[in-house]
């Protein structure tokens, strides 16, 4: 099975309130240590995966470069970690490789040295098409730069571009989300990510917000019953244009869901370089597998830091299969399962599924169990009821 790779880039221009990702404001004195960090980790790969126990599949058919901002980095530097890439992976001719952008660092150089490294697929950060929205979270775009970068990359023969757009902003409303929608769906792109805000400490107004404060405009976010009513007019303006949801937080036109990301939702191999970087690797070449990760700090990273090893158990693989396969629209098949995993272990699992089912939460056809439009509001109960239940497999 085909390899999917993720590159780690942390670097911002500015770190927004609502972010509770690895990346953050450093000094460009440090990009040239952390690409070299990075062309490192791609050439031990090998080395590593006898170290984490798992198997390594050669070929690659996905590439994702995430962040942060990619585009930060120099166009000489990405082209260093895409030929090392190549040098150490059998990268396929029709591979997705994506990368992730802030709107206004797309430069003519840029785009030029993307379409020689092979990029053709692009994820804008936009979050909001209303200038208002984007600037009291910390965005440095305003809504032309987004339609002026969009044109761009189609000039420059790159069409496939996904849109994210956030629901729960500050200053957010029915209207201003409308608007946003509206503009989205115009501009026909074939992708688009809709989040709702976290609100967790790992984020500035996140913490503002749990603090009942008023900084980062806290005191200007909807409320959680607004929001889940934001991502649901998307989910139905969406797939009323044809920008159909096929993931929680995903939306394409048929043929354009993202490879990369279908690989975490099935379970196939993947391999993350950079901070905070995931992978998880077959172990056995069936069920079992092993999941590592790197460092999630600058600092510890560019120290080399060992990195945190999990073996998955079969047990685990079958409760990831659950959970993260009902992420997906068409859901997850109980005979599959069965058959990869043994009925007995499916056991465990089905007066879970009878009370999700009776509570409106998981909706079942035949042999597949999928989540109801207010399951996926509710997910996290969701999953995490067969986190519960997996603890009985095989008692």
């Amino acid at each position: 099975m085909p390899l999917g790779l993720y590159i780690s880039v942390p670097f911002c221009r500015t770190k927004c309130s609502y972010c509770n990702f690895a990346s953050d404001v450093f000094s460009r004195a440090l990009f040239e240590n952390y690409v070299a960090r990075i062309c490192s980790e791609v050439e031990r790969s090998h080395q590593t995966t006898r170290q984490m126990g798992g198997l390594l599949e050669s070929k690659v058919d996905s590439i994702y470069f995430g962040g942060g901002t990619p585009t930060l980095l120099d166009v000489a530097q990405l082209d260093r970690v895409f030929v090392t890439i190549r040098q150490n992976f059998e990268v396929t001719r029709d591979a997705e490789i994506t990368l992730e952008c802030a709107p206004g660092t797309l430069s003519g150089e840029m785009l030029a040295g993307l379409s020689r490294s092979g990029v053709n697929r692009i994820s804008l950060g936009v979050q909001s098409f209303i200038d208002k929205e984007s600037a009291a979270v910390g965005r440095l775009h305003n809504q032309q730069t987004v339609l002026g970068d969009i044109a761009r990359l189609r000039s420059a023969g790159v069409s496939n571009i996904n849109i994210d757009l956030i629901a729960g902003l500050p200053y957010q409303t029915r209207e201003s989300w409308s608007r946003s929608l509206e503009e989205l769906i115009t501009l026909k792109v074939p992708h688009a990510s809709i989040y709702m805000l976290e609100i967790d400490e790992d984020s500035r107004l996140g913490r503002e917000l749990l603090a009942g404060g008023q900084r980062y405009h806290a005191h200007f976010v909807p409320d959680e019953d607004l929001t889940a009513e934001l991502y649901e007019t998307a989910c139905e303006c969406l797939n009323a244009a044809g920008i159909v949801q096929y993931e929680i937080s995903n939306f394409a036109r048929a043929g354009f869901e993202s490879r990369h990301n279908l690989k975490y939702w099935t379970r196939q191999p993947y391999f993350g370089f950079g901070v905070d970087a995931h992978s998880m690797l077959s172990s056995d070449g069936k069920t079992g597998a092993v999941r590592f990760s790197n460092a999630d700090s600058l600092e510890k990273y560019l120290a080399k830091s060992s990195r945190e090893r999990t073996a998955v158990s079969p047990e685990s693989a079958l409760q990831e299969a659950f959970f993260l396969g009902l992420r997906l629209n068409s859901g997850v098949d109980l005979a599959d399962l069965a058959a990869r995993h043994g009925s007995r272990e499916l056991t465990a699992f089905r007066d879970g599924i009878s009370e999700l089912i009776s509570d409106g939460l998981l909706e079942r056809c035949n042999e597949v169990i999928r989540l109801t439009a207010r399951g996926r509001l509710l997910s996290n109960e969701v999953f995490q009821r067969f986190v519960a239940d997996a603890s009985t497999v095989g008692t």
